[in-house]
């Protein structure tokens, strides 16, 4: 059996030539509508479902005025519907049965259906849902067929004081709703830490929010899905719960929550769903926090997924903002998706044609999407030189721009961006690598992976053409793999579980040269699926405040750098 170490650097030799894609989601987020009044302008995607349509994707949203469609999950193509409910659509539940995708909104709405979502050809299956019984609104929907029984169910909620429901669904008229709503799950932040409000749950004063239901049935077990604690904040996750029924009742996962990214560029994981690739692999969707220009500006993330063993679930968000591999066949390691390409722009000299008042240029490699630098114009040959301080082999770069004083408010054909990169060893003799002058797409979260890896020490970046009136750039990411030796594996780590069980605080000794830390817990030795990745400029303590009362853990730790992974240290169980 090959070593995770082993996996590591040999995956990092892999050819570039495979299908890679990076975090977040690289489509054309759409600007929305809602606050023209106020002025405020952005780009935003949310609550996705991808489904697996006849070995095509299509990934939905909300408030996105249509959907994308895929062949490969790397290269998305946004398609307008021939029908649509109205303009703002909130988090719409789909599911695929037989040949037949189906579609819901939030709210009383129509059920849409489509035997050609490529096309954009969307039908009318029942044209008003009644008024869902109850007092809790049908918001977050989620529409299950259970092969096994041959019933349907609708899933919903998205509250702070009304639990998760489940409404069984009447097949022979419409799939209307029967019968009064089950309710079925509500948190417990006093036992499960992870459930708490604010960020890195440090909010006390507000009840905590449940959403988005999501139900996977594997090996005859049901697995609920939900989101908590809020989209707002970086420890936004999902997690489960098991039950033998499509209503339960339902145990909570003890390796809850299933997918959670607190730490590095992209933060959140929460409200998106579960699907299967053509190779039968599982996938964790989510919804990742910008909250620049409005809280609920955001972007959508996916996860590379699995069922161990035992039955639980979980997603792999260790690295889960550098580049990974699509996976080309069944995997049975999920390491084995990550390219190795390290992160080589993380705080670099930048320098920049011209700068806008005070948005400092040094915004755009530090890693945090809510700062970002703005140019004195939007005109073409505005742009960004990275300095990455020595030459390495650069294998791709992101792209994320920000919405500064845009003044749009509906994606149309004139709204796209267009760039060019270029390479270089001494600032003097520049090599083109990229150019999306040949393409009019929005691509605010643009991820270029190079055919073939690139020397250079300085990365340039040019604008061509955006449409908004300031040229805004929150970071300019670019991976590939330095010449220096990986670092060593932090030493003297501790875990001291605190008197509030709901907390542990971990300790490191630093290790030099390195870019940062990933913290991995888990409920087993061999089960580390939590990740809290941290930049050596921040510290070499943290405090995790996601665990579950009652519940024994195991803690590790990794330093990473601009070549690649150490060596992890060895586990400690911490009751």
């Amino acid at each position: 059996m090959v070593g995770w170490f082993a996996l590591v650097n040999r995956v990092s030799a892999q050819s570039t030539k495979r299908l890679t894609y990076c975090n977040p989601v690289d489509i054309n987020y759409q600007y929305q509508y809602l606050h023209k009044d106020k002025g405020i302008s952005y780009r935003s995607g949310a609550d996705p479902v991808i489904v697996n349509y006849k070995g095509d994707y299509y990934l939905f949203a909300t408030n996105s005025n249509g959907w994308w469609n895929s062949k490969d999950l790397v290269n998305w193509n946004y398609v307008v519907p021939t029908l649509w409910p109205e303009e703002h659509v909130n988090a719409p539940a789909v599911r695929v049965v037989d040949d037949t995708l189906f579609m819901i909104q939030s709210g009383r709405a129509p059920l849409f259906y489509s035997t050609d979502p490529a096309s954009g050809k969307l039908h009318y299956y029942n044209r008003m849902m009644p008024k869902i019984p109850g007092k809790a609104p049908q918001v977050d929907p989620d529409i299950f067929y259970d092969s096994t029984s041959g019933k349907w169910f609708m899933y919903y909620g998205s509250s702070n004081y009304y639990p998760l429901y489940a409404i069984p669904l009447n097949y022979t008229k419409k799939l209307a709703y029967e019968g009064d709503p089950i309710p079925l799950l509500r948190l417990h932040p006093k036992e499960h830490g992870w459930e708490r409000f604010g960020y890195d749950h440090r909010d006390t004063t507000i009840t905590p929010f449940i959403e988005g239901a999501w139900m996977t049935k594997h090996d005859g077990k049901y697995y609920l899905q939900y989101a908590a604690p809020g989209t707002e904040f970086n420890v936004y996750g999902n997690g489960t719960y098991i039950g033998n029924s499509p209503t339960g009742p339902f145990t909570y996962a003890p390796n809850n929550p299933v997918s959670y990214k607190p730490g590095g560029f992209v933060t959140g994981t929460g409200h998106g769903n579960t699907f299967r690739d053509d190779y039968g692999n599982y996938w964790n969707t989510g919804t990742c926090w910008i909250g620049v220009n409005w809280n609920f500006e955001r972007r959508i993330v996916m996860f590379s997924s699995k069922f161990d063993k035992d039955g639980e679930y979980h997603a792999d968000t260790r690295f889960g903002d550098f580049p990974h591999y699509v996976p080309d066949h069944k995997w049975n390691n999920s390491v084995s998706l990550f390219t190795g390409w390290m992160l080589l722009s993380y705080e670099k000299l930048v320098t920049a044609s011209s700068t806008a008042d005070t948005f400092r240029v040094a915004n755009v490699t530090d890693e945090n999407p809510r700062t970002f630098w703005v140019a004195k114009t939007n005109h073409e040959g505005e742009g960004l030189t990275v300095d990455l301080q020595h030459a390495d082999s650069v294998k791709a770069v992101q792209v994320n721009y920000s919405d500064y004083k845009s003044n749009i408010y509906h994606s149309t054909d004139s709204v796209y961006t267009q760039f060019r990169l270029y390479a270089s060893t001494d600032d003097q003799h520049w090599t083109k690598i990229a150019d999306l002058t040949d393409q009019k797409k929005d691509r605010p979260n643009a991820y270029i992976p190079l055919d073939r890896p690139v020397k250079a020490r300085y990365i340039k970046f040019e604008n061509v053409y955006v449409a908004a009136p300031h040229l805004a750039i929150s970071d300019i990411r670019i991976f590939g793999n330095s010449d220096e030796p990986n670092p060593g594996t932090p030493g003297d780590f501790t875990v001291k579980r605190e008197n509030d069980q709901r907390n542990a605080k971990v300790r490191w000794n630093n290790v030099p040269g390195a870019v940062g830390y990933n913290i991995l817990w888990g409920i087993k030795k061999d089960k580390l699926y939590e990740t809290y990745q941290i930049f050596a400029d921040q510290g070499n303590s943290k405090e995790i405040r996601s665990l579950d009362t009652g519940q024994a853990y195991w803690f590790a730790i990794e330093a990473f750098n601009e070549h690649g992974v150490s060596k992890r240290s060895k586990a400690i169980h911490v009751e």
